[in-house]
């Protein structure tokens, strides 16, 4: 199993939190204190519009440098109004839709003025501003809470249906409320942890529900998890053997104690991770600690267009207005399985560093046989299994071209560090 490694540092304007397994950049996460990220924060909107067209509703959420800034909830993400008693047996359906069902007309679940709890499930992007949902969720590193649920979902990836009923059975033991999905890795999670874990969600769930009840639209109740904190969610079970943290507080130079990122995690880990807690620690080399470790000319390549391939070969990625377009080079390799074998695990790793969203589109070196080229995709589909963001592998075309998509979630890396 690799030896993973969890290093903070603020530069400037930015938080940056870089995850490491065995000594390799596997994930980074950044923050802009100028360009501030609303991705899974919790709103009390106001439905400004009904745009029947788009069977949606535009939403003011109260934010942004003009305080204006509005996003689009869909009729699919309308639910019961949110205000209500939450409990499961007194949830009505009616001017709600359900997950799956054909949404009614958004004329017949909202209107305009109507105080609307809704949370940012992608960030604005060029002109489009934030995609959202009614369908609240408050992510952990083991369990998700969905306080609108009514059942305890668990990963396909944690086995078959036996195993899967079973696991099912002990987390409702153990989680308070309804709702809850269960991440993978969590079936080797002690008991306790997944209890406070659940504890602690809960809680959050009844501070923003009585939050949203106490006061006027629009307004934040909950923001997003900060980079540090999403890293952590996001490595789920796989927790880190080294947190460094990379932010002294200072006077003229010399360390006085722990800076804000430092605290900031260690109340988020006392009330949420506290087994985290004896892994957290300051980085107190008078070297920064990204500098140390060579990651700065790390992301900097993450902003080239061309990438080497650990054997030979390398990658040509380019965005386009549509979507992303990846092309595979063999260079002086004279084996196109083995090329393509290695650019199927280095495309997944530099999706989810660059942060890339939408259609992409891979063009890998053409193959002499049709079962080369299932192996590709199979080592493709392998590959981006394990990223927290939803990707869907497609078939692989006469022409050696696969697509393949990307959740879109936050922004992507080259807009969080142009100038």
């Amino acid at each position: 199993m690799s030896r993973l490694e969890l290093l903070v540092d603020r530069d400037g304007p930015l938080t940056r939190v870089a995850v490491l397994a065995d000594g390799r950049l596997t994930d980074l996460h950044i923050d802009h204190a100028d360009r501030p990220s609303l991705l899974g924060a919790v709103i009390l909107g106001r439905v400004e519009r009904i745009a029947t067209g788009l069977n949606g509703a535009f939403i003011d959420l109260g934010e942004g440098p003009d305080g204006g800034l509005s996003g689009l909830l869909p009729a699919a993400d309308v639910r019961r109004p949110i205000l209500d008693d939450d409990a499961p047996h007194s949830r009505p359906h009616s001017h709600s839709n359900r997950p799956g069902a054909k949404p009614a007309p958004i004329g017949a679940l909202l209107r305009t003025g109507q105080p609307v709890l809704v949370q940012v499930k992608a960030d604005a992007t060029g002109s489009k501003g934030p995609s959202l949902t009614m369908d609240i969720t408050l992510p952990g590193r083991f369990l998700v809470h969905a306080p609108l649920g009514r059942d305890i979902a668990v990963s396909k990836r944690l086995g078959s249906g036996p195993e899967r009923a079973a696991l099912a059975q002990r987390i409702e033991n153990l989680v308070t409320g309804a709702g809850w999905i269960v991440r993978a890795g969590a079936a080797q999670v002690p008991d306790d942890l997944l209890a406070a874990e659940s504890e602690a969600l809960h809680l959050q769930w009844r501070a923003i529900r009585d939050d949203a009840r106490a006061g006027s639209a629009p307004r934040l109740l909950h923001p997003g998890p900060d980079a540090p904190t999403r890293a952590l969610i996001e490595q789920g079970a796989a927790a880190p053997a080294t947190i460094l943290v990379d932010d002294p507080a200072s006077a003229g130079g010399i360390r006085i104690g722990d800076g804000p990122l430092l605290s900031g995690l260690r109340d988020w880990c006392g009330r949420h991770a506290p087994d985290l807690l004896a892994r957290l620690g300051a980085h107190r080399d008078s070297q920064s600690l990204f500098d140390l470790r060579d990651l700065d000319s790390a992301i900097a390549e993450l902003l080239d267009i061309r990438v080497p391939l650990p054997l030979g070969g390398s990658l040509v990625i380019e965005r386009t207005e549509a979507l992303t377009v990846v092309d595979v080079n063999a260079g002086e390799r004279g084996n196109p399985l083995e090329v393509n074998l290695d650019a199927a695990a280095e495309i997944a790793r530099q999706l989810r560093l660059r942060n890339v969203g939408g259609i992409v589109v891979v063009d890998f070196v053409n193959m002499r046989s049709r079962g080369d080229a299932e192996r590709v995709l199979a080592a493709l589909s392998q590959a981006v299994e394990s990223d927290p963001v939803q990707t869907q592998v497609y078939g692989m075309s006469k022409l050696g071209l696969v697509e393949l998509t990307r959740a879109r979630r936050g922004t992507p890396l080259a807009a969080l560090l142009r100038p």
